[in-house]
């Protein structure tokens, strides 16, 4: 059984598709809740800027602002699963893969070599351009940052990939009958998810091309290899590495990290690079995990498995 036809281990009538996503929208609705309410604690808020993401983060301390961030997905990861669990009646593991157990050694191994590739990425730029760059390392604060990162960073990059690799591939995958329909939507949907992020408004709405672009990629690696494990790692390692070593005054994780990115951005160099990462990341992933049928496993149909139950066999004599 693939990982989309995992679904049908569960319940799949398109209410319970519907109901969950709407728990899951109240789980992140009732987790912001903190953030807001501590916003309109404060004396002298300007009313009329709370869309303004850049300004909602200069009203609070960097370390606090991050747990405010996350805690909205760490609520829609839990009432996700809960909805999958009680809604669906469909196991965590088959929320997750098409295998009979979470593989945590790919988890580990797509962490571990995106993790390093972001860390080299950003160790070049700083020694080769080192005028771009300020020193922003604070030990205590850093080490605040290093438990809320490690802790909550995962939580937030597990929901993304749980809601649209895991929840809504297998879903649109069941109600389409097909891969590539959910591979579309969900990667162009992830896409668009970043639109309020503060590096569009930078650099522009072309930068969805980067996020699309990377929602495909993620889609892919998930499809080929039948389960969300690789994408959780890669995700986890983006956000966490990157929220550890470099910030930027126009980027949407605000932290005390080691470095600071002084520089101008460039749409270019920060679509470029990455996107011409992927196919090498593909290739990797496809000769360690022996992938084959990329068309079939990327375009194909998918069909409800047939249980036959054992009162219901016959004998063939």
């Amino acid at each position: 059984m693939n990982y989309i036809q995992k679904a049908y281990s569960g319940k799949t009538e398109w209410w319970r598709y519907i109901a969950t996503f709407c728990i899951t929208l109240a789980g992140i609705g009732i987790f912001s809740l903190p953030h807001q309410m501590a916003i309109m604690n404060l004396e002298n808020v300007d009313l009329s800027r709370l869309e303004d993401i850049v300004y909602l983060f200069s009203l609070f301390e960097s370390n606090v602002n991050l747990v405010y961030m996350i805690l909205p997905f760490v609520g829609g990861l839990l009432f996700l699963i809960l909805s999958l669990k009680w809604i669906h009646n469909l196991k965590f593991v088959d929320a997750t893969t098409s295998r009979s157990k979470i593989d945590w050694s790919r988890i580990r191994f797509s962490f571990g070599v995106w993790g390093a590739l972001v860390a080299l990425f950003v160790l070049i730029e700083y020694f080769v351009m080192p005028e771009f760059f300020v020193l922003n390392f604070n030990l205590k604060p850093f080490l605040i940052l290093c438990l809320i990162a490690v802790l909550l960073v995962p939580l937030q990059t597990s929901f993304e990939e749980y809601m649209f690799r895991g929840f809504l591939m297998q879903s649109l995958g069941v109600l389409s009958k097909n891969r590539w329909f959910p591979l579309i939507v969900t990667s162009v949907l992830f896409g668009l998810l970043h639109i309020a992020n503060p590096e569009i408004e930078k650099l522009g709405k072309a930068l969805l091309i980067y996020y699309i672009g990377t929602g495909f990629f993620l889609g892919i690696i998930t499809l080929m290899d039948e389960g969300l494990e690789l994408s959780l790692g890669f995700h986890a390692a983006n956000n966490l590495i990157t929220a550890l070593l470099v910030t930027a005054d126009w980027t949407a994780f605000q932290t005390h990290s080691i470095i600071k990115d002084m520089s101008e951005p460039s749409l270019i160099s920060a679509i470029v690079p990455p996107l011409m990462i992927y196919p090498i990341l593909l290739f990797v992933f496809a000769k360690k995990y022996k992938w084959s049928g990329w068309k079939e496993k990327l375009t194909g149909t998918i069909e409800e498995p047939v249980v036959i139950k054992k009162d219901e066999a016959v004998e063939i004599s």
